[in-house]
């Protein structure tokens, strides 16, 4: 798609997205727009592709399908039309219009790489530290390799290791909770619970804690309803220390500060989940958690990084802020931080510092505006017990609720 907007042309220049992630990707397409020559590198040394979970689709998250893509946001979504609170025996005690779009990780995954290419894509390639000089910013990678580039932007994710080097004193803090995780295909729900659920946002909300449910494309891409997969996280609240440590230990053994993935919860953790369940939750959306073959969780974490720029280097999504799920809008402000990141280089000189330099404050702004707002949302549910069916204070949205 032609751009009408006259902006500076980077070409001849380079650029290095570290993170291959959903953010980077989106960072990388508006980059090479510019004229950049751009390469990606990811940590991972596999394709991310596999990795469900379910995203919440914004404005900001969909503008490049909007904008710039030939594949448009239809085929790579599914939506619902309601929001809804379930009480006890699956009485519906809230129900508004409210409609919503919705994709899987790997499905909006696989669309940003197919526009992006594998060329400039780099599996297994972890960024231990940078350095700038007055001809630009190199790069090490545990490998051996170096790089070098005019502009570098790190999307590496809530664990990313440069945060302490550009935005030193930014700690990830434990939120005093964790969300349990997982899909079910909705042709394996019974009846009534498909019934109930296809259409809506649902929510189940018991002292200290709540549920979310909304469909996702299914595994193969499939969007049509009851070909999809019903997705939802479970906040629940888990005691700082041995409690927390014991949970996030894997079935190997290993400990992770983040994330324990599919398969490797342990048995004991998740039949405790299950009986839990059964005993807090709405009927339906107790059945989509039994139904749950592998669940796996996270740790509910922050950080507020009080610098997002260093000179010709940038941190953009969770690499710079991460905030709590509750407002549905990690991804879009991931791309709403790589759209502004676009749009201060278009309109600058060709000075890349500069350019970053005027970007950061409105996104620093942007985070922190949205890490409050989630953190007193997770303390109604998790803490004072008022979250309230159908309280707008509570919709989704990346700058504030239901926008």
């Amino acid at each position: 798609m032609t751009d009408p907007n006259p902006r500076h042309d980077y070409s001849g220049r380079r650029a290095l997205v570290v993170g291959g992630s959903i953010g980077g990707l989106t960072t990388a397409l508006l980059l090479r727009r510019l004229g950049f020559d751009v390469s990606v590198f990811e940590r991972t040394p596999g394709g991310l592709d596999g990795r469900g979970g379910g995203i919440v689709l914004q404005p900001d998250t969909l503008r490049w399908f909007h904008e710039c893509s030939d594949q448009q946001p239809e085929q790579v979504s599914t939506s619902t039309h309601y929001v809804q609170y379930l009480g006890v025996g699956n009485d519906v005690v809230h129900r508004e219009e409210a409609p919503w779009s919705y994709t899987s990780w790997g499905t909006f995954y696989r669309a940003l790489l197919a526009d992006f290419g594998t060329r400039d894509y780099h599996l297994g390639e972890y960024a231990a530290g940078f350095d700038e000089d007055e001809d630009g910013v190199e790069v090490r990678f545990v490998s051996g390799r170096t790089e070098r580039a005019d502009l570098v932007v790190f999307a590496d994710g809530i664990s990313s290791p440069s945060r302490t080097r550009i935005s030193p004193g930014t700690t990830l803090d434990y939120a005093g909770y964790v969300g349990w995780r997982g899909t079910v295909p909705e042709r394996e729900l019974s009846p009534a619970t498909f019934e109930l659920l296809h259409d809506s946002i649902s929510y189940s909300v018991a002292p200290h804690t709540h549920i979310t449910l909304y469909p996702i494309p299914g595994p193969d891409g499939g969007l049509a309803v009851g070909e999809r997969l019903l997705n939802y996280v479970w906040y629940r609240n888990v005691a700082a220390g041995h409690e927390l440590e014991e949970l996030m230990t894997d079935k190997r053994g290993f400990a992770s500060p983040v994330s324990v993935h599919p398969g490797q919860v342990q048995d004991r953790f998740a039949e405790e989940m299950r009986r839990t369940a059964a005993e807090v939750l709405a009927p339906a959306a107790a059945e989509v958690v039994l139904r749950t073959e592998q669940p796996y969780l996270q740790a509910v974490r922050d950080a507020g990084a009080h610098r997002m720029a260093l000179g010709r280097v940038a941190l953009v999504g969770d690499a710079a802020s991460a905030a709590r799920p509750h407002a549905a809008a990690g991804t879009a402000k991931a791309a709403a931080n790589a759209w502004a990141l676009h749009d201060a280089l278009a309109e600058g000189d060709g000075d890349v510092a500069d350019a970053l330099a005027k970007w950061e404050p409105g996104q620093l702004e942007l985070g922190q505006r949205l890490l409050h707002r989630v953190q007193e949302m997770g303390a109604r549910s998790q803490v004072s017990c008022t979250w309230t069916p159908g309280d707008p204070d509570l919709r989704f949205g990346l700058y504030g609720p239901g926008h």
